[in-house]
């Protein structure tokens, strides 16, 4: 399960690259900016530009423009090299309007943030880097070496020099920090969208194994006519061939294996009928089949059942969801995997709520982490390592709890994790239940349902339609 996550994770890495058309649009809009701010600056404030110079750097962007919409599909994706050089271009062709512009004296230098901030969304670490010490470099060059903003009357127009150092040293701090920041929020996007993909697998994993007991059920059912005639046939061969040794003890053969294939059908179809009619089943129940694959680990499960005070004592029957079954047993697993010696698995009910809460005796959750519980990839890698030195059998990939606590806040459920006891205590003044502790809180109604007895039943078996 583990390989089949990481390689849609590195599909979805290599598909989630930029679409040539959306630099190209973008592109335009800031060619068309670029005429318009020059138009303005003659016409309004009559300023001597490097017209010449000027629309050779603006057309150089219509031609690059030009020739990636005539040479390249519509939907052609950037690899993050393509992308870096495109964005790169950007960066150049702005930094030369700049530098025949006035240099730092142009505000507009400010939009070479732009393309900074697009590749730190979108590029890689290495590409995001480069782009910004180029943007730095540039921005650096023409605080120096810039072509003077002049009006008609030989009036230069310069910012006192100790503000245009500090339009520098803001569009360098600019470079640096929405970098960061949008970097930053583009990681967490990804990684919550990974997660989510991570989950939506696992449920349907679930639903799929959920679905074949249905399946086996009806090719039980179907298969079943087919060797009772088989049977049949080779018992009439048996009779005839009572001469032939050999073509009788092949009849032989064929009526065992018949007899052999039935039983294996019956059983399957039993489980399958199970599995397909039994959409409810007592809470203990339940927590026992989602405990069952790590009930083996050396670890001892401990399952404590019981009604809350006040409340009803008969035990209610709750829904058989997959995403239910899944969470709890990520959970149960998670608590196995860090646990010394027992886990506790406690269940209490009222006639509102369904509590379900479960511990172990282990270390607990980590100090630096247990505020960010739940939240995808939430992992330190030292550490990681560590508890796998420890524990080989451990390969998380740091998405269980996520994969859990999202399945089952799905199904109505309101989570808190929390440590047992308080970390600087001596080793003898902690409680039994010392470590990790997650507790789920349903709504009596999420998890069960209608408890009506008449909704309960569930009736007579409908035929198999052939």
């Amino acid at each position: 399960m583990a390989e089949q996550i990481q390689s849609v994770f590195d599909q979805f890495a290599r598909s989630n690259l930029i679409r040539l058309r959306t630099l190209i649009v973008l592109r335009w809009i800031a060619i068309a900016g670029q005429i318009g701010a020059i138009f303005v600056a003659i016409r309004f404030y009559d300023l001597q530009l490097e017209l010449g110079l000027c629309y050779l750097a603006i057309g150089a962007a219509v031609i690059s423009n030009l020739v990636s919409v005539f040479i390249y599909p519509e939907n052609k994706r950037l690899s993050d090299t393509e992308a870096a050089l495109a964005l790169l271009f950007d960066v150049g062709q702005l930094s030369v309007l700049v530098f025949l512009t006035g240099g730092l004296n142009n505000p507009f230098a400010l939009l070479i943030l732009a393309p900074v901030t697009i590749a730190a969304s979108t590029l890689r670490l290495r590409s995001m880097i480069l782009l910004s010490g180029a943007a730095i470099g540039f921005v650096t060059v023409v605080l120096f070496v810039f072509v003077p903003l002049r009006t008609d009357d030989g009036l230069m127009l310069a910012m006192p020099d100790v503000f245009r150092f500090g339009f520098w040293v803001a569009i360098v701090i600019g470079i640096a920090f929405l970098a960061g920041y949008a970097r930053r929020v583009s990681k967490e996007r990804q990684s919550m969208s990974e997660a989510l993909l991570a989950t939506q697998m696992a449920l349907a994993r679930e639903q799929k194994l959920t679905d074949l007991g249905g399946v086996v059920a009806a090719a039980a059912h179907e298969l079943g006519t087919p060797l009772a005639t088989i049977k049949l046939v080779s018992s009439e061969l048996i009779e005839e061939l009572d001469g032939n040794e050999t073509l009788r003890d092949d009849a032989v053969l064929i009526r065992e294996q018949a007899d052999r294939c039935r039983d294996i059908l019956h059983s399957m179809g039993r489980a399958g009928k199970d599995d397909l009619h039994m959409r409810r089943a007592p809470l203990d129940s339940v927590l026992r089949e989602a405990a069952e694959p790590h009930g083996t680990r050396g670890k001892t499960v401990i399952f404590d059942v019981a009604p809350a005070p006040a409340a009803p004592a008969r035990q209610p029957n709750i829904f058989r969801r997959p995403e239910i079954i899944h969470g709890l047993r990520n959970m149960i697993q998670n608590a196995v995997d860090f646990a010394d010696a027992t886990v506790w698995v406690e269940a209490r009910w009222t006639a509102s709520t369904i509590t379900i809460r479960i511990a172990d005796d282990g270390a607990g959750y980590p100090p630096d982490v247990i505020g960010r519980i739940g939240d995808p990839f939430v992992r330190n890698r030292r550490r990681a390592d560590a508890e796998r030195d420890k524990r080989p059998e451990y390969e998380g990939m740091g998405l269980g709890l996520f994969i859990a606590k999202t399945l089952l806040e799905r199904s109505g459920a309101t989570l808190t994790f929390a440590n047992g006891s308080n970390p600087f205590l001596s080793p003898d003044e902690r409680p039994d239940r010392r470590g990790a502790i997650v507790e789920a809180v349903w709504p009596r109604s999420a998890l069960a349902g209608s408890e009506d007895p008449a909704d309960r039943a569930l009736g007579a078996n409908e035929p198999i339609d052939a």
